[in-house]
Order: C-alpha cells, then sequence, then structure tokens
C-alpha cells in the first residue's frame, strides 16, 4: 500500500459497499472486508484495494479466528471508517424469533459498534470520519420489516451518540440514509412480499457512495452529520 489515507469499508461485496470502494479507490488505500471470495476477488485486482475475507460476527463478536481481520486491527492510522455491511429481512414481531433478531442486531448494529471500538485509537490519530450507511428505515416505522427497521433505529442512535463523545477528539461522525436502493438485499425484501422488483425505480448504488464521498471530503471545520438519500420520484408518487 501506498501512502495515501486509508479507507476501512465493510460490506464490500454488497451493492451499496462495492460501489463505496470504486469511488474511493481513486484517493485512499482501501481495506475492503467481505465474505464472498469470488467478489473479494476481482476487488483484490482494483488498484489500491486490499481485500480482506472475514466473517465480521464471528471474528468480533464470537471469539472466532481473527485471521482475516488482523492486519486491519492493526491499522497504525484510519482516515475512513464505513459501516456498509449489513442484513435485512421482511419480518414482523408476530413472525419474528429470538435467532432472527439477533442475527440483524448483531450484523447492523453490535459489529459497527464493536469494529469502531476496536480501530477507535487508529481514527483518532487521524482525527478521521466514521460513516454509518444507514436507511430510510431508520427515521420512521416500517411496518413488515420491523426487526430491520429496529436495528436501523438503533444505529441512528448509536451513530449520534458516538458523534457527542467523540467531539473533543476530532473525529467526526456521519449517518448515510438511502432510500430504496438497487441492491440484492431489497430485491429479496420486495420478492418476499409478493412485490414485482424494479430496478429503475430505485437509487443506484453509485449515488450513495457519492454521498460517502460528500462526508468524508467535507473541511477541517465541519462534518456532515446526516445525509439522506432519496429516489428521484419517492415509490409512493409513481
Amino acid at each position: 500500500m501506498s501512502n495515501r489515507p486509508v479507507a476501512v469499508i465493510t460490506g464490500a461485496t454488497g451493492g451499496i459497499g462495492r460501489a463505496i470502494v470504486d469511488r474511493l479507490a481513486p484517493e485512499f488505500d482501501v481495506f475492503a472486508l467481505g465474505r464472498n471470495h469470488v467478489l473479494l476477488g476481482e476487488l483484490d485486482t482494483l488498484n489500491g484495494v486490499r481485500a480482506v475475507r472475514c466473517d465480521l460476527v464471528d471474528e468480533l463478536l464470537n471469539a472466532a479466528s481473527v485471521a482475516g481481520l488482523q492486519e486491519v486491527l492493526a491499522l497504525p492510522r484510519v482516515d475512513v471508517l464505513v459501516h456498509a455491511a449489513a442484513v435485512g429481512h421482511r419480518l414482523s414481531v408476530e413472525l419474528a424469533e429470538p435467532a432472527q433478531w439477533r442475527e440483524m442486531l448483531d450484523l447492523n448494529v453490535v459489529v459497527p459498534a464493536e469494529l469502531t471500538r476496536r480501530l477507535l485509537p487508529a481514527l483518532r490519530r487521524s482525527e478521521g470520519t466514521v460513516v454509518f450507511i444507514n436507511s430510510g428505515a431508520g427515521n420512521g416505522a416500517h411496518p413488515g420489516t420491523t426487526v430491520y427497521t429496529a436495528t436501523k433505529h438503533a444505529l441512528r442512535g448509536l451513530a449520534d451518540s458516538f458523534r457527542k463523545e467523540e467531539a473533543a477528539a476530532g473525529v467526526r461522525v456521519t449517518g448515510i440514509a438511502p432510500g430504496p436502493t438497487d441492491t440484492s438485499m431489497l430485491r429479496g425484501i420486495v420478492e418476499s412480499a409478493g412485490g414485482v422488483y424494479t430496478p429503475e425505480h430505485y437509487i443506484d448504488p453509485a449515488e450513495v457512495a457519492a454521498a460517502v464521498h460528500l462526508a468524508v471530503s467535507a473541511g477541517p471545520t465541519t462534518q456532515l452529520t446526516d445525509i439522506a438519500v432519496r429516489p428521484r420520484i419517492e415509490l409512493a408518487d409513481r
């Protein structure tokens, strides 16, 4: 790797995560974290990108081997940390069982908190920026996806509280809340509800990546705390 600033991106093999890697790689040395070895192989061919295969829940929360994460956790400085890894299913309170609650809470909330904690010295050293990829579901009621919605409300609380905790250390915190974005996760949610998945009605992941770039490029006297990324035409208006 070079002497460029360092970015760590989770969920790098997902739709939004991959778009963020593509957007930041020209300016940052990127550590792209994910589980899909085929897609990670593609990322590893990009200039300035180091693909890291790991299971964040197992390695951060379940005391499994951290072999995949060792290099990342040992970084002396981290200029940008983007939490893009997430899981979402269509589950109501009536249908969700404890294991399903734990699955989403672990990856969507506890993993971002723990990885941030482990990288906090490196973030403080660089007065870096932490970006939490939230969701429009984090700002309102979304019946039918109650478990996912609850995790995103929790993630917003995490980001807002962490921002105040780290203000004196110079760490900036941004929450980005995309509306419906063209990803495999959204496709699964729409189709599980019997809907028709129409990609052109949804946000291009590259537009979410552009919002991330805006946040991490903010000047030294400011931080962009909350960014909502909405479709040009809201689904309810079609």
